[in-house]
């Protein structure tokens, strides 16, 4: 799909794949003291690691803010029936985890609205 872009040069051309329309993204956002965060981001690494044995499984990206203070986490599914592996409990088991050294965990399913790339 060819769509494009207005900025101060004229109009760019942007294009979005159709093959990712079906996948589902989750962001979650954790927020933690900066003396937990270092706990935290191995947590989240364990749950990385299980997602990335389960069906649809596309990528996950962990960022840490440098105040110490949050990490993202940018996953991605083929289909969001798929990330229904959060679900699982093999997945939950580590829950209470998260609860000990964290404040707050805030998940939230996203689509692409717009892909930039260099060269386009």
């Amino acid at each position: 799909m060819e769509r494009s872009i207005d900025n101060a040069e004229g109009r760019l051309p942007c294009r979005r794949s159709r093959s990712t329309s079906s996948q589902s993204r989750q962001i979650t956002i954790i927020e933690a003291e900066p003396e937990k965060q270092a706990e935290a981001l191995s947590l989240m690494r364990e749950r990385a690691r299980f997602m990335q044995r389960q069906p649809g499984f596309i990528s996950i990206s962990l960022h840490r803010n440098l105040d110490g203070r949050r990490i993202v986490n940018y996953i991605q599914w083929e289909t969001r029936d798929l990330l229904a592996a959060h679900q699982s409990p093999e997945f939950r088991k580590a829950w209470s985890q998260f609860e000990r050294v964290t404040d707050d965990i805030d998940p939230h399913l996203y689509e692409v609205a717009e892909i930039l790339a260099s060269g386009q």
